[in-house]
């Protein structure tokens, strides 16, 4: 079945001297594997290395086999070109990160277009916004929301958040949970989107906690999630432009 669909990069693999494998989340047809043959020694083509930087949008055409084989585009066109991503140094580092986060989370084929319209929606309000020390915050909580473990947000005035149920308790749980004034930060991110500002006026070492929590968090949810390796790179940037 040829399929034309909008679809986002989450991961490259070299494969022999002169091909790549390209994983990709499709708007029709959920996760995807292509394989680029000869892409990396061509002087000339309508497919180009350059397009499969991580987290570029793109409209892609391909005969959708559906045999879990990897499959082969037959024509690529970037859309939504990123203005600011590639320029400053820590929506980079950002993108490297979700990218990673990603390819780890996103481990089902299925189709979501619900998910895709919000990587997406993310994606544009990066490029287009200043304001961006809690993008990744605002980012993963809304993540969870389409992978299935959005915390349960009653009752509205618990002490303690189990990470292990995803649920507020009015008691201290034996589980791995936060307590004290994390709870109240973490409520209030669980209230973010991309419509709005997004601010949680967190200084460093919060926001370095915060981020952990959450990493926690996926992997305590997603069965071989594994702590992004790009994390370290990520604080680092941060601490030194914010």
């Amino acid at each position: 079945m040829l399929v034309r669909t909008k679809a986002i990069v989450l991961h490259t693999l070299k494969y022999s001297d002169s091909s790549l494998i390209a994983h990709c989340y499709t708007q029709l047809v959920g996760k995807q594997s292509f394989i680029l043959k000869g892409i990396l020694t061509a002087k000339k083509g309508a497919i180009r290395k350059s397009q499969f930087q991580v987290l570029t949008q793109l409209e892609i055409l391909f005969d959708h086999k559906n045999n879990g084989k990897l499959q082969f585009l037959k024509e690529v066109k970037v859309i939504s070109p990123y203005q600011t991503i590639p320029n400053r140094i820590e929506k980079n580092a950002l993108v490297q990160f979700l990218a990673e986060t990603l390819k780890n989370a996103i481990q089902e084929e299925e189709t979501n277009p619900a998910l895709y319209l919000f990587l997406e929606t993310a994606l544009n309000w990066l490029d287009s916004n200043d304001n961006i020390s809690d993008f990744h915050l605002v980012f993963l909580i809304n993540l969870t929301k389409y992978l299935g473990f959005f915390p349960n947000e009653e009752p509205l005035d618990a002490l303690y958040f189990n990470l292990e149920t995803g649920c507020f308790e009015s008691s201290m749980p034996r589980e791995q949970h936060l307590e004290g004034s994390q709870v109240p930060v973490f409520r209030e991110l669980l209230g973010m989107n991309f419509g709005a500002d997004i601010n949680l006026k967190l200084n460093r070492t919060k926001r370095r906690e915060l981020l952990e929590t959450l990493i926690r968090y996926f992997e305590l949810h997603l069965l071989g999630f594994s702590k992004p390796k790009s994390l370290q790179i990520l604080n680092e940037i941060f601490d030194d432009v914010s």
